[in-house]
């Protein structure tokens, strides 16, 4: 990132003295970058050393950039995202003794004010891919995921039994500590069903402590909690305790589910849903985002004029299609 910086800055500054008249001419008209020994390289020269390496990846940031700003017009949701990421990266290197500007240097921006500005466009770039893939969804996808993935919360009660584990812990201490663990769990649940209070013993043996002290009670939603939990309480009917012991990478916990709301209407989540689906699509695809920065520009009739960088840029193309 900091040498691809460092060129377009290069770039930049080669346009600007061009116009200002600073940079002398060679007797045809060419202009001199740099000379050594007696030998000249002119702007010529380095601009096509440059786009030979470098242009492809330059132009098709420019292009993005353009777009990305037409698509994302309003900048401030950009701009408080940015400095969010700058209040919490400054953080971490105060924390660790180190300068934020000195980091900034190194990773090639010339100031705050400068990576804040590529927070800001890498955002607005991310929105538009966000936009299209979301464009995307059919209504099929999102059906399924209301079907498969929406339930109404859950309002229970619960006792969690960890096992007591050393960090150092062998093997055969681990399993006797599991077995004693869910032994405990067995026994609570034999209690319960003889007609034991279900708070009472949460108070007194739930290793919860968020939530022991109020006997359990938590309210939550599939994603609120880990998958065996949901499951489990899913599954249970309303004042049912569960049978066994639901293992998770938190222990053994009991459950006893008092309600269960009503699944909400899919007009009410859909806007959720479609986040989320484009959030999977994403985490599940690295290359995802150059996908789809492929079909935005062909959304806007890309049309490379200059031979070379084409055909680079069609291999590109070719390699993430394939």
């Amino acid at each position: 990132m900091k040498k691809k910086l460092l060129i377009v800055s290069l770039c930049g500054a080669m346009l600007m003295m061009t116009g200002c008249g600073k940079i002398p001419k060679l007797k045809n008209g060419e202009e001199v970058a740099a000379s050594i020994d007696g030998k000249k390289f002119t702007a010529n020269d380095l601009f096509n050393e440059m786009k030979q390496y470098y242009g492809t990846s330059i132009l098709v940031d420019m292009i993005d950039s353009y777009i990305a700003n037409k698509e994302v017009k309003d900048s401030d949701e950009a701009n408080a995202y940015a400095d969010a990421q700058i209040k919490q990266l400054k953080q971490q290197y105060e924390s660790g003794n180190m300068k934020f500007e000195d980091a900034l240097i190194n990773a090639g921006f010339e100031n705050e004010k400068a990576y804040k500005e590529y927070v800001i466009l890498s955002y607005k770039k991310d929105k538009v891919v966000e936009k299209y893939l979301e464009s995307e969804l059919t209504k099929e996808e999102i059906q399924k995921h209301y079907d498969e993935e929406i339930f109404g919360e859950i309002t229970a009660q619960h006792i969690l039994i960890k096992p007591d584990v050393a960090d150092d812990a062998t093997e055969e201490e681990k399993e006797e500590a599991e077995k004693k663990a869910k032994e405990k769990a067995e026994e609570l649940i034999k209690k319960i069903n003889d007609g034991e209070e279900f708070g009472k013993l949460a108070k007194e043996n739930s290793d919860d402590e968020g939530t022991a002290s109020e006997g359990g009670k938590l309210t939550f939603s599939k994603d609120q909690v880990v998958s065996e939990f949901w499951e489990a309480a899913n599954k249970l009917k309303d004042k049912e305790v569960s049978k066994e012991p639901v293992k998770s990478t938190y222990g053994y916990h009991i459950i006893l589910k008092n309600s269960q709301k009503e699944k909400p209407k899919l007009k009410d989540v859909e806007s959720d849903i479609k986040d989320t689906l484009v959030a999977n699509k994403i985490s599940s695809d690295q290359q995802i985002k150059d996908k789809t920065w492929i079909k935005v520009r062909e959304k806007y009739k890309l049309k490379i004029e200059d031979s070379s960088i084409n055909k680079i840029y069609k291999n590109t193309k070719k390699s993430l299609e394939d």
